[in-house]
């Protein structure tokens, strides 16, 4: 078991009437990917499911009896004064931490960093009221529908996701620096505005519970043909993590988009579901999941794609495509004069996973096949994004990318070259 909710139902004091015409879910409950019980296990509308104090009011335990190399709270401030202008960093309460060797440590819960009100509720103004800088939201980011929306909301479906707002908690993660050491029990000890606190979660793997790494391209392969035949419809989901959208990877091989004719002027685009790549960030103990028209395919452990690069299932294949990474500074220049030209270039890794220069897109309106095939200074040519630059750009850039470049039309010749550059290496001309 890598997480395991704590019922602390028994120390609770308070019922939903905290959050009226709030509807909270009781019972069971996933919060980016964590377990968590709110209330009693069954979700019984009869118990008390908030632990909710205030300064004056007595301290409340939960008892544990485990260890942890963390504890995840689920706790929300229910009074605050951010909305007027009052300040951050109010000390709301102290959650002493106590072994069973009886040593204890107290952390201080203050405002805006490891607890915060949720703005727009029980007559608090969405306005001025901040995330906290120390805790997540209850709810992930999400993307937006990806092949339908409303028509005014074009413009904002093309930022492809929705950032997470709080749906009733802030989840805070305290990482035990003694985690072979049994924690006997929490005591909450009130020391400011009133906060509630729904839930406790104990994580038993050596990780931080939530991502904090960088998004990583990581291809998938399909191993029926059948499956890797049919029209793109393929998703990849992460429990514990962020996503983009899946996109197909190009038919062909690195060695014929080297030596294809039509330099500069993109590739066909793969219609079928396999190859394809995504850009996930989890923790290790996150599950990858790979669907096809909604239905299920297989799943892996992300720290396993992490630790050994690729993993193999008897129905896929999910490998990391990124070998390292370089932040280069690029110029085109003209062979003949020497001057720099204002071209359209296109960078990718072998595999085909686009490297746009920063600014850039690397697909255009989400690669969807709609009129808007060029936005701002970018276009696409079949599977292809391009970025319109004067001649010089900066961005990351794989080891052993490949440059597709046309400058200034029908009188230059366009150039697709293979680029090795070693760790440190940040210039390319």
């Amino acid at each position: 078991m890598d997480y395991e909710s704590i019922d602390i139902s028994a120390s609770c004091n308070a019922g939903t009437e905290c959050l009226p015409s709030e509807d909270p879910a009781l019972g069971g409950q996933t919060m980016r990917g964590l377990p968590f019980t709110v209330g009693s296990p069954l979700g019984d509308l009869s118990v008390n499911c908030y632990i909710s104090l205030a300064e004056g009011d007595s301290s409340a335990t939960v008892p544990i009896g485990k260890t942890a190399h963390n504890v995840v709270f689920a706790h929300r401030q229910l009074e605050t004064e951010q909305a007027t202008n009052g300040p951050i960093g109010v000390h709301v309460a102290d959650y002493v931490i106590r072994f069973e060797d009886a040593e204890a440590v107290t952390v201080p819960i203050r405002e805006r960093y490891e607890i915060s009100a949720v703005g727009d509720r029980q007559g608090i103004s969405r306005y001025g009221v901040g995330y906290p800088y120390l805790a997540v939201t209850d709810q992930s980011d999400a993307l937006i529908p990806r092949y339908e929306g409303r028509f005014d909301e074009t413009g904002r479906r093309q930022t492809e996701v929705v950032q997470a707002q709080p749906k009733w908690y802030w989840l805070w993660a305290w990482r035990n620096p003694t985690p072979d050491r049994v924690i006997d029990s929490i005591e909450f000890v009130p020391k400011g505005p009133r906060f509630i606190v729904a839930g406790l979660t104990l994580g038993h793997v050596d990780e931080h519970p939530f991502s904090r790494a960088a998004r990583r391209p990581v291809r998938i392969d399909l191993k029926d043909s059948e499956q890797a035949a049919k029209s793109f419809d393929l998703d990849v989901t992460i429990d514990r993590g962020e996503r983009t959208y899946t996109h197909p990877l190009p038919e062909q091989s690195t060695d014929e988009f080297l030596s294809d004719a039509y330099k500069g002027f993109g590739e066909p685009q793969n219609p079928k579901s396999s190859p394809a790549y995504v850009e996930l960030s989890g923790v290790p103990s996150a599950t990858v999941g790979v669907s096809q028209g909604g239905e299920n395919i297989d799943s892996v452990k992300w720290g396993d794609v992490e630790s050994e690069g690729a993993v193999d299932t008897e129905k896929i294949r999910i490998s990391l495509t990124e070998p390292g990474k370089n932040w280069v500074k690029v110029r085109v220049v003209d062979d003949d004069t020497g001057q720099i030209v204002p071209c359209r270039v296109h960078f990718r890794s072998p595999d085909g996973v686009p490297y746009q220069p920063h600014g850039h897109h690397n697909q255009v309106n989400s690669n969807l096949d709609t009129w808007h095939i060029d936005v701002g200074g970018d276009t696409r040519l079949g599977q292809v994004s391009y970025a319109y630059i004067d001649g010089t750009a900066q961005g990351w850039l794989p080891r052993g990318a490949i440059v597709d470049v046309a400058a200034r039309g029908a009188e230059s010749e366009p150039r697709r070259p293979r680029i090795e550059h070693a760790p440190g290496h940040q210039e390319l001309e």
